[in-house]
């Protein structure tokens, strides 16, 4: 499964690279997002840590659904998902190969949405560096494990689409006010109330979330259109 996910991750990074989707798209609007609420703070005033926080979580969260919707809609422009289906690639795999996927173009979007958000918003990392990373990471790794999973829910129909936001969003809750919480901590400098508990929700919701791809998505993803 491994080797067969790695080579799908592979394929749809550089289509996804290559025709310049999902990536671009998902990278300006996160910036369109962050140079939006950098106008509204008073002249000569900084935004809030949380404030900052929420704000470059909410770019990566809509990032997310850009970059799923791409990286499933590929294949369901050309009926390429009938092939998919037909080869003798594990389910899972293909599951695997398009959150790790995900996770490479998310990330990618990140390492534009952090600088923006320190130029942009005023702030700076005054925490551990490595706890940021082990933050975003741990995060990254619910997101795009449900986002490969609802990803392939709403595949085929323009309509259906709309769903995954609608969906996606209520469900990651728990990630995102996490990370909020913790990522707040770094750009404050000041260590976060209950950080212990904060960083096992993530990871317990990531793994949560891991668990019902590998589950469900053999049954979402060869399902009648």
């Amino acid at each position: 499964m491994l080797k067969r996910g790695l080579t799908i991750a592979a394929k749809d990074l550089k289509l996804s690279v290559g025709g310049g989707q999902g990536l671009t798209q998902a990278v300006l609007l996160g910036l369109l997002l962050i140079f939006v609420f950098s106008l509204s703070r008073p002249a000569g005033q900084l935004i809030e840590a949380q404030a900052a926080s929420a704000i470059f979580w909410l770019a990566s969260s809509f990032g997310l659904v850009l970059v799923f919707n791409t990286l499933f809609s590929m294949e369901e422009s050309n009926e390429a998902r009938l092939g998919l289906l037909s080869s003798p690639v594990p389910l899972h795999a293909i599951w695997f190969g398009k959150g790790l996927a995900g996770l490479v173009l998310l990330l990618c979007s990140q390492l534009v949405f952090l600088p923006a958000t320190i130029v942009f918003l005023g702030q700076d990392l005054n925490g551990s560096f490595a706890f940021f990373a082990i933050v975003v990471l741990a995060a990254d790794w619910g997101l795009v494990s449900l986002g490969a999973l609802l990803g392939a829910i709403s595949q085929g129909q323009a309509a259906r689409e709309s769903l995954l936001s609608v969906i996606l969003f209520p469900l990651l809750l728990p990630i995102l006010l996490g990370s909020i919480q913790l990522m707040t901590s770094v750009f404050s400098g000041v260590e976060a109330l209950d950080q212990s508990s904060w960083l096992g929700i993530i990871f317990s919701s990531s793994a949560l979330f891991s668990g019902a791809g590998l589950i469900l998505f053999p049954f979402v993803y060869s399902g009648e259109q």
